[in-house]
């Protein structure tokens, strides 16, 4: 049930420690969910929106900046919520925009602890998190048992590429679930990975628990890309669409790129690394990728195409840390 903190409220709106979609009124809502305390005590809350049809329909749940300097995810997820107003909605569309509320905090992508035995790390990792493990596995137990997982049978995940590098708009999707391969293709993204999971992963646990689900990436983290946060609202309009939640037709869809595997050349030392290819360049086998230099200037490394290839990620930061990703490349399937 939807469980309201008595005479508790935050800048007029009520705060919630459970979400039951099934259990509102129709219309528009919007909640901070309490999630857990900091260790000063005090709350730390998830600002929520709820789109409520009048019709029945699919229950669908999108969420954002699980890293927290992805805010190209958190920018789409707030502009999905804008063009939500006033429309007819079936079923119902939950939009969780900050998940991670101290990595974004930081300006990092990481969830910061306040306990020394726990190590900064990452919280997409952490699903569907502990009630009696550490302190983000216990922050994410509340928020996938309380708010998440009780009010979705889709969902869709918003990300950007880490921090010092850039996809282009790009899904991970399972290819063995028909509905995330189809959310995936509504997105009308460059390219789609056929993803099985990895433990831990946001994603994951939402296809393990039978939602499918998939996840995007909108660009490079940090830096803002409007034009990314559009093409990423006219996706998931597509997919609100497609599934009944709001009326209208679907975009005509561009074939993406697909494929099962990907190469990524990292950093062979520390350096400065310039690409010399673009996000989407076809590249041939022995092609150079990029060139490395040292502190003094001086070339110290040539990256080459290991195969045939597309471009799907390069760095945008030149000083590379050795082992960092220097290109990304995706292999078409036939």
């Amino acid at each position: 049930m939807t469980t309201y903190i008595k005479g508790n409220k935050i800048d007029g709106l009520d705060v919630i420690s459970s979400l039951d979609v099934d259990q509102l009124e129709s219309g528009q809502h919007k909640f901070w969910f309490r999630a857990a305390t900091d260790a000063l005590a005090q709350w730390q809350h998830l600002p929520v929106w709820v789109f409520k049809g009048t019709k029945p329909g699919k229950k669908i749940m999108i969420t954002a900046g699980v890293h927290g300097d992805e805010y190209n995810g958190v920018l789409s997820a707030q502009a999905i919520a804008r063009s939500l107003k006033g429309k007819e909605i079936a079923g119902s569309i939950t939009i969780v925009p900050t998940v991670n509320l101290t990595g974004m905090l930081h300006h990092s992508r990481d969830f910061f602890s306040s306990d020394p035995d726990v190590s900064d790390g990452n919280l997409n990792r952490f699903f569907p998190g502990n009630a009696h493990g550490n302190e983000p596995q216990r922050y994410l137990y509340t928020i996938w048992h309380n708010l998440l997982k009780p009010n979705a049978e889709l969902a869709i995940d918003l990300h950007t590429q880490t921090s010092g590098t850039v996809y282009p708009l790009y899904v991970f999707a399972d290819f063995r679930l028909e509905d995330a391969l189809n959310m995936a293709r509504l997105m009308n993204p460059d390219a789609i990975l056929n993803d099985p999971g990895e433990a831990g992963v946001l994603e994951t646990v939402w296809n393990e628990n039978g939602i499918p689900s998939i996840t995007v990436e909108i660009g490079m983290g940090r830096y803002t890309d409007m034009a990314m946060v559009q093409r990423t609202l006219e996706g998931a309009t597509n997919i609100l669409m497609h599934y009944g939640n709001l009326s209208g037709s679907v975009d005509a869809l561009t074939p993406a790129i697909e494929s099962a595997r990907v190469t990524s050349l990292r950093a062979e030392q520390g350096g400065f690394i310039l690409p010399e290819v673009s996000l989407m360049q076809s590249v041939k086998k022995g092609q150079i990728l990029a060139r490395q230099y040292d502190s003094f200037g001086e070339e110290e490394h040539q990256y080459l195409a290991p195969e045939d290839g597309i471009v799907l990620s390069h760095n945008i930061e030149s000083m590379r840390a050795a082992g960092s990703l220097a290109v990304r490349l995706i292999h078409p399937e036939a």
